[in-house]
């Protein structure tokens, strides 16, 4: 009795709110609660999580512990994770030599479409003359 109680004191505990759909978020991890009679009249309240060094944590409402599932929000499927199969190994290898082509087709814009060809910029104001005003420079 002693040592539970003990290790009720030196573990980390917080108090966390839990949602309608009996959720509450702790290290990362989305913690569940199962629905038992005691855990449906707790949505909306605040419960209590006690992280132990040396065991799983635990979830209390008033001393009472609530069982709970944990979904990782870190979860990934590492490539080593991956179960060895011709068909998938198959789908793997065209996929890859797929991405390992650097080739990338041209994306034309529709005035390339078009033909359109740029044209030099025409000049206007006090100091321009047009060409069939100019005045010949030979004297």
């Amino acid at each position: 009795m002693q040592a539970s109680r003990l290790a009720d004191i030196l573990c980390h505990r917080e108090q966390r709110h839990l949602s309608q759909q009996l959720a509450l978020a702790y290290d990362r991890r989305q913690i569940i609660l199962e629905r038992t009679e005691l855990a449906d009249k707790l949505a909306g309240q605040y419960v209590d999580v006690y992280d132990f060094a040396d065991r799983p944590l635990e979830v209390r409402w008033k001393g009472h512990s609530l069982p709970y599932r944990v979904f990782s929000k870190d979860q990934r499927v590492s490539h080593t994770a991956i179960v060895e199969n011709k068909r998938l190994a198959h789908a793997l290898t065209v996929v890859k030599a797929q991405q390992d082509i650097k080739h990338q087709p041209k994306v034309r814009t529709n005035s390339e479409k078009l033909g359109y060809q740029k044209k030099g910029r025409k000049l206007y104001g006090p100091d321009y003359e047009p060409k069939s005003r100019r005045r010949p420079r030979w004297k």
